[in-house]
């Protein structure tokens, strides 16, 4: 139990820190390590515990107590929720303080530049990873997935009512 709450922690400190722009960016690090790396979870698991992680109030990255606790029980729902937020916490506020007081310095500017595509692409391979590494590899899923992604695009629908017709779409056709 004792190395597995070690293995939690390693873990999620390390991807606490790459978490540029928020938690999706480590997404797949996260699934390739609990699922193939430590056997933690099963693939379907994963994307259970990622669709509950988006749908309760709070950060995305709150997946990592759901990790924790299948993995370790309570102790390892409380080791992985420290360790992805403490260290990155603390980096942040060190430098805030620093950002703060830099005001309108020019390299301000360029840095907030700079990590822009950064998140942005981090989010969208986490989303291309998830696509292509889900347990779903049907082609009604991917058709129902190519659709709601245009509509969310393109239309004001909200988009509680995509993931329902979507899910409604799979049901009757059984993908």
């Amino acid at each position: 139990m004792s190395q597995i709450l070690v293995q939690l922690a390693s873990l999620f400190v390390v991807l606490s820190m790459l978490a540029f722009g928020g938690g999706a960016g480590i997404i797949p690090d996260m699934q390739r390590a609990v699922v193939d790396q430590y056997h933690w979870l099963t693939a379907r698991e994963f994307l259970d515990m990622f669709a509950i992680s988006r749908a309760a109030p709070g950060p995305g990255s709150l997946i990592v107590v759901l990790i924790g606790q299948k993995a370790a029980g309570a102790a390892g729902a409380a080791v992985s929720f420290v360790a992805m937020f403490a260290p990155s916490c603390i980096v942040i506020y060190l430098v805030s303080r620093v950002w703060h007081r830099a005001g309108k310095s020019a390299w301000r500017d360029v840095v907030e530049r700079a990590f822009a595509p950064i998140a942005v692409g981090l989010t969208f391979a986490s989303g291309f990873a998830l696509l292509l590494q889900g347990s779903e590899h049907s082609v009604a899923a991917y058709a129902v997935t190519a659709v709601a992604t245009g509509a969310f695009a393109l239309t004001e629908i909200n988009p509680l009512f995509l993931l329902g017709g979507g899910a409604a779409v799979l049901l009757l056709v059984g993908g």
